[in-house]
């Protein structure tokens, strides 16, 4: 392997290949700022995909439980130490993921004789003193797509995981045609649900240029909410307590979503 590259570069792209086709069925999940701080949004009928991970920072991932469990407990152990050392304030979403996640996915995934992370990664942090809020993917190979800010790049109010790279980028379109952040949370939640159902009804078949219909949206997601569990968090500092995640309930949502 060593003396002959070029199976080093073909052993990564069947890893790179079968990562992919582990991850094509994950549900979509959306991270959206509204008017009081951040949604986390998405629809599931097995585990939970939604996490607390340190103060004013939340994640939600798609793949394997295991690898998923893995990488949410390093990134806790990681921004409580450095909460600890220096403060809370200190704790970074880009420092985590650019200088302690990031490198360690890369090298698991290109030390072809052991096992790569399957899981897909997105991190919401709300922001401090009215600034804007921060997205991040972070794949499988260690790669990062934030939501903008740098090198040219118009930043957004929002961030998207989902199977495959055709369906996030459906998601991404949908919710650059929206009113973000300004939205109230009850149609943040609306939002938030018609982008996953744009990502779910994606993940198969040929890509396209077009969004889906309205009508057709509608349709999907009637009856995908019929069968799935609502999954939904909060990042905001709006209320009596000092605890800045919350986790919003099915029974608590669901009625308003159901009556559109």
């Amino acid at each position: 392997m060593i003396e002959e590259p070029y199976r080093w570069v073909e052993a990564i792209a069947n890893r790179r290949e079968y990562i992919e086709h582990q991850l094509a069925g994950g549900s979509p999940i959306a991270a959206l700022s509204y008017r009081d701080g951040i949604l986390l949004f998405t629809l599931g009928r097995e585990r939970q995909k939604l996490f607390e991970i340190y103060d004013r920072i939340g994640l939600g991932a798609i793949g394997h439980p295991g690898d998923i469990e893995r990488l949410r407990m390093t990134a806790i152990e990681i921004t409580s130490t450095e909460g600890f050392a220096r403060s809370a304030h200190d704790v970074s979403l880009r420092r985590l993921a650019n200088y302690s996640l990031s490198p360690a996915l890369k090298a698991a995934f290109e030390q072809v004789y052991g096992p790569p992370y399957l899981a897909r990664m997105l991190f919401a942090e709300l922001s401090r003193d009215g600034g804007r809020n921060t997205f991040l993917r972070l794949d499988y190979d260690g790669a990062i797509h934030t939501n903008g800010g740098a090198f040219g790049k118009a930043l957004e109010d929002f961030g998207v995981i989902s199977g495959t790279p055709a369906s996030t980028a459906k998601m991404e379109q949908f919710l650059r045609k929206q009113t973000l952040p300004a939205a109230s949370l009850e149609k943040a939640l609306e939002i938030a649900l018609d982008a996953w159902t744009v990502g779910h009804m994606t993940l198969t078949g040929e890509p396209t240029e077009e969004l889906p219909a309205d009508e057709d949206i509608a349709k999907y997601r009637t009856e995908q909410l019929a069968g799935a569990t609502i999954e939904a968090a909060i990042l905001t500092e709006a209320g009596a307590q000092a605890i800045t995640w919350r986790t919003l309930k099915d029974a608590e949502i669901r009625p308003g979503l159901e009556k559109r």
